[in-house]
């Protein structure tokens, strides 16, 4: 082969290779219809996986709100489920061997309530004033304030110049009549038979006058002994009660008719109201009240009223004697009363029994919801008229336990429920 061949050849060969370069570059830049299709399901597939996911999300923002529902259902069985904790049912064994009573509050007429202040006085029919009725001497103290004493508890000595004279004669005087007495009227004169019993009379009268009692100057002449007419005595209680006051000081010169002790019965005691003229009309004696104090109610009865008006308040006293037993009450003690009127209003009651106090203080009835079925119910009480409660709280006709009610308390207790119920 010629150079000239040789030169041609590769010429072509050089061309061809040029041209496949072009080609394989061209088709880099322009994909195929293949790879179109390729990138276009990709593209969709991409869009369904987006729109996938966004109905996963719908679907999620579904599932949240069923779960929510679901919640706010479950919420509302715990809230039935608490409802229920707050009864207790009953079997009818227990009711019948509690005796509870069901029955229905109703609105009745009772008497207006007339409302006053007041203050705790002594009852003076039920107070002692401790006095000595002979210049004495304090010796020794046998009692203190506050002390509660019984009738012939020693409360004081004394000492007394004029009673050591008076326990000198009693006991010259009875050897002097023990002796006629004994001889008899056959013996003995009669002026000297009465000269004897009254002179002994006389100076058993006076020791007692001065302070001994009648048992103590029978003790004193039985013992006979001359030695022990000091003017030492001892002065006794007179009635059972409380110490209110006891101003001396051991070793005091005491003057006749010093006060040494008050002694009263604090169980009953007075409640001086101050009432208007107007409101004095409604009250008569014998009227219930009630006396109220710190959340304390005490029943009490109208026993007296004055007639004339209080120069300074122009109010009338009405005195109300008032049951004292848990000894809260004291002379001084400012409180409201509240009268039973003569006027009647419309109000509703429950018998007394069916108000019990809750673990928080609150008043409480128990509500029959359901048969043999009770629950706890707050009531606001008014005021007290006998037996009946004055309440508010309760619709008319509404069924409480009137008799049992603390069973029902105890049972309710020890399902492990308290009463919050504002």
């Amino acid at each position: 082969m010629n150079k000239k061949n040789v030169l041609g050849q590769i010429i072509v060969l050089l061309s061809s290779f040029a041209l496949i370069n072009t080609t394989a570059v061209a088709e880099e830049k322009s994909p195929s219809t293949e790879s179109k299709i390729t990138q276009h399901h990709n593209h969709e597939d991409h869009e369904d996986h987006e729109d996938h996911e966004d109905h996963e999300d719908h679907e999620d923002h579904e599932d949240h709100e069923d779960h929510e529902d679901h919640e706010d259902h479950e919420d509302h069985e715990d809230h039935e489920d608490h409802e229920d904790e707050r009864g207790v049912k009953l079997t009818i064994e227990q009711i019948e061997m509690a005796g509870i009573v069901v029955s229905e509050v109703s609105r009745q007429a009772i008497p207006a309530s007339i409302r006053a202040p007041g203050e705790v006085i002594q009852n003076a029919y039920k107070t002692t004033l401790v006095t000595p009725r002979v210049l004495a001497q304090v010796i020794k103290r046998h009692a203190r304030l506050g002390d509660v004493v019984q009738i012939g508890q020693p409360l004081v000595t004394l000492s007394s110049i004029e009673m050591a004279s008076a326990q000198g004669d009693i006991l010259v005087t009875a050897r002097e009549w023990s002796r006629v007495r004994k001889l008899g009227r056959r013996v003995v004169s009669g002026k000297r038979y009465t000269q004897a019993q009254v002179a002994y009379q006389q100076a058993k009268s006076r020791v007692m006058s001065y302070g001994m009692s009648e048992q103590q100057v029978a003790a004193f002449i039985k013992k006979s002994d001359i030695s022990k007419a000091t003017g030492e005595f001892q002065l006794l209680a007179k009635q059972n009660g409380t110490l209110l006051s006891d101003q001396f000081i051991v070793g005091e010169l005491i003057e006749p008719g010093t006060l040494l002790f008050t002694i009263s019965d604090e169980s009953v005691l007075w409640v001086e109201a101050k009432l208007t003229h107007a409101d004095a009309q409604q009250v008569r004696l014998g009227s219930l009240a009630n006396v109220i104090t710190d959340g304390r109610v005490y029943e009490g009865i109208v026993v007296q009223a004055h007639h004339a008006l209080d120069e300074g308040t122009r109010t009338l006293g009405v005195r109300i004697e008032v049951l004292n037993k848990d000894h809260f009450l004291h002379p001084g003690l400012f409180v409201q009363v509240s009268i039973s009127g003569m006027k009647k209003r419309q109000a509703l009651v429950a018998p007394i029994d069916a108000l019990l106090r809750s673990a928080d203080g609150d008043w409480v009835v128990y509500v029959e919801h359901a048969p043999n079925e009770f629950e706890a119910q707050e009531v606001t009480l008014l005021r007290t008229e006998g037996k009946l409660a004055v309440i508010k709280g309760l619709k008319p006709k509404t069924r409480i336990v009137t008799k049992g009610a603390f069973f029902v308390q105890s049972e309710l207790a020890k399902s492990g429920f308290e009463v919050h119920n504002h």
